[in-house]
């Protein structure tokens, strides 16, 4: 029988239907007549009949009409509140703003599997996983793994030995023996008390590679958590019900404890949940209404739950991918500015790039000749002032191969770090099947890729400080011989002059984020807790860092397009043409001043997409194989 699952206050009900053909109003007056039922004062409601309210849904806030059918307007278990005229929502429903949020409201259910053994999984897949393009299967090595470790974690429990975590409290409480009627309580206990985050939750795609990649350490089979309980948490993703995980409290040692006890918490059917089907709901709710039943804890597996560095490396995946990105494409953008500022392209000249070989200096002077290349790829720009007298250009586009080079290193270093992280068992105890043994060790310390994070933060800042001094050169008439601030009727028209100042803030602001979290420790739990790595605040300001030099970026790669429409009819390149025409199908060219946000954040959604790199990178490997056997391909992905 189909049933709907109704907010009505603070109380979640179930009304069961029948009949489809019921309307919106009819359901309401079930949930209310359920609300008052059992209440001494019918919850301040007179009569049910004679009550105003209106029903909208909990996911999206949307109001339904009253008149509509269930069967026209509703799906089976879709969750709606019940507001009562002159009370407001239910605080709870409202969703605060959460970074790619947007990707939920076109959610598809994946059909497409990823296997995991704890061994395999890369950066990519992760952030592809928080993205929903893949369910979650595990292969029958890594189940035959979680099963043996798990028998010894029972041995343990039927011998009465005592081990750490598993018969004995946590921290400084590892003296404190448990009795066996108490293990079950333990768990829980610990998985309630470390529930201790603050701030706005994670979004739905974050939560979602943060189970992930608990499900991948898992997997590796050196935790001690029963397969059946592996098997509901990959469930619970399959399904996209995520836990609410509020993205402050962890100091990154003994691993990401406060957020990683949210994740599981959820999954325990308390606290609150996301899906596509609910938008927040209390947890029990949104696990029932897909037919999900909480995780009841065995012994050891509350701690095998939260123990490790899997916040720090979920959000540390996101930031290498995200920097990947926009490095390559920051190469595009710098290319299309010296162009725009009729700069020369003999400072990328390959013999140069060998007397210093680093990879990531060689292989962006490539790019830069891939994309400028006049035999290639003739520029009527770069012709009109060839027999200039200009000998060299300013640091900011002669020394892009050094600058943006050391980015590129910066973040293939990290980019390891992160990759042996995310399968990595980061666990204490460790648990041996093959040996019989319990080991306790440090592997959930969070310094490798907090200290990793924090240097790719300072490496990737760069893009955008040099970009910063790029956008000043276009807009400045005494460097770009253009229109001040790439405007007609300067004085009428502001132009770029205040995009500039945006992007000088976000440099600005990068410029304190760039503060390595790592270099402080607070000593926690009566000092048995006495060197953490603060890795999470690194992972989250990295992330932020990222953003910031995509912003900046985007603004760059508006102006250098505006610049271009001055010097019309001459035309750059091929490859950059293609550029310049991705941005115009959704930035039209500045004639006069307009809003111009949207413009930053339709290019800034380009560089996410990678839509510029795309445009692109066909005319860079055809130019790489032209040049085959060339020394200086480094060929980074």
């Amino acid at each position: 029988m189909p049933r709907f699952t109704v907010h009505v206050r603070d109380e979640w009900l179930t009304v069961p239907c029948r009949d489809l053909s019921c309307t919106v109003q009819w359901l309401g007056l079930q949930a209310l007549k359920r609300y008052i039922k059992n209440k001494p004062d019918n919850g301040g409601i007179g009569s049910v009949q004679e009550t105003s309210f209106y029903v909208r849904r909990c996911q999206g806030q949307g109001l339904l009409d009253a008149d509509d059918t269930l069967e026209d307007t509703l799906e089976d278990n879709d969750f709606v509140e019940i507001v009562i005229n002159g009370e407001t929502m239910s605080p709870d429903l409202i969703s605060p703003h959460l970074d790619g949020s947007h990707f939920y409201s076109k959610y598809q259910e994946p059909m497409e599997y990823i296997s995991m053994d704890g061994k395999g999984l890369t950066t990519t897949d992760l952030v592809n996983l928080g993205k929903g393009l893949y369910k979650i299967k595990l292969t029958t090595d890594a189940e035959s793994k979680v099963k043996q470790a798990r028998e010894l974690v029972d041995n343990i429990v039927k011998d009465h030995k005592v081990v750490y975590g598993i018969t004995t409290g946590f921290g400084k409480f590892s003296q404190t023996i448990i009795p066996n009627n108490k293990l079950i309580e333990l768990q829980e206990n610990v998985i309630r008390s470390c529930s201790a985050g603050v701030g706005k939750p994670l979004s739905p795609e974050r939560s979602r590679m943060l189970l992930a990649l608990r499900i991948n350490v898992l997997a590796k089979g050196y935790s001690g958590i029963s397969l059946d309980t592996l098997h509901q948490m990959i469930e619970a993703f399959n399904a996209s019900c995520l836990s609410y995980v509020p993205e402050k409290g962890t100091v990154g040692a003994s691993g990401d404890l406060a957020p990683l006890s949210h994740l599981a918490l959820g999954l325990m059917g308390e606290g609150k949940m996301w899906s596509p089907k609910s938008g927040w709901a209390d947890a029990k709710y949104v696990l029932e209404a897909h037919g999900l039943k909480p995780i009841s804890l065995k012994p050891k597996e509350g701690l095998a739950l939260i123990n490790g560095t899997q916040m720090i490396t979920s959000l540390g995946s996101e930031a290498v991918e995200r920097a990947l990105a926009i490095a390559r494409q920051a190469d595009i953008i710098a290319a299309l500015t010296l162009e725009v500022l009729k700069g020369t392209t003999k400072a990328f000249d390959s013999d140069i790039h060998e007397l210093r070989p680093h990879p990531g200096q060689k292989e962006v002077a490539f790019r830069f000749r891939s994309l400028l290349d006049s035999d290639h790829h003739p520029s009527e720009i770069a012709e009109s002032h060839r027999f200039c007298d200009r000998v060299q250009d300013a640091y900011t586009l002669r020394c892009c191969p050094q600058v943006h080079g050391v980015v590129n290193d910066t973040i293939a270093f990290v980019k390891n770090i992160i990759d042996t992280e995310i399968n990595s068992a980061t666990d204490n105890p460790m648990v041996f099947a093959e040996r019989g043994v319990t080991l306790s060790g440090g592997n959930f310390h969070g310094e490798y890729p907090a200290k990793a994070l924090d240097y790719l933060a300072i490496g990737v800042h760069e893009l955008a400080a040099i970009s910063e001094r790029r956008i000043e050169r276009l807009c400045n008439p005494s460097l770009s011989e253009l229109p001040a601030f790439l405007v007609c009727e300067g004085g009428l028209n502001s132009g770029f002059m205040i995009a500039h100042c945006t992007a000088a803030s976000l440099v600005s602001e990068n410029k304190v984020l760039c503060h390595p979290s790592s270099v402080d420790s607070l000593s926690t739990s009566a000092a048995t807790e006495d060197h953490v790595s603060m890795g999470g605040w690194a992972a989250r300001k990295a992330l932020k860092v990222v953003e910031h030099v995509e912003q900046v970026l985007s603004i760059e790669l508006l102006a250098a397009c505006q610049g271009i429409e001055f010097l019309r009819p001459l035309r750059t390149t091929t490859p950059l043409e293609k550029v310049y025409d991705l941005v115009r199908s959704v930035a039209k060219p500045w004639i006069k001043d307009r809003f111009m946000a949207p413009d930053i954040e339709a290019v800034h959604k380009l560089l996410l997409d990678q839509k510029v790199w795309k445009a692109v990178h066909p005319y860079i490997e055809k130019f790489r194989l032209d040049l085959t056997p060339e020394s200086d391909c480094a060929c980074f992905p």
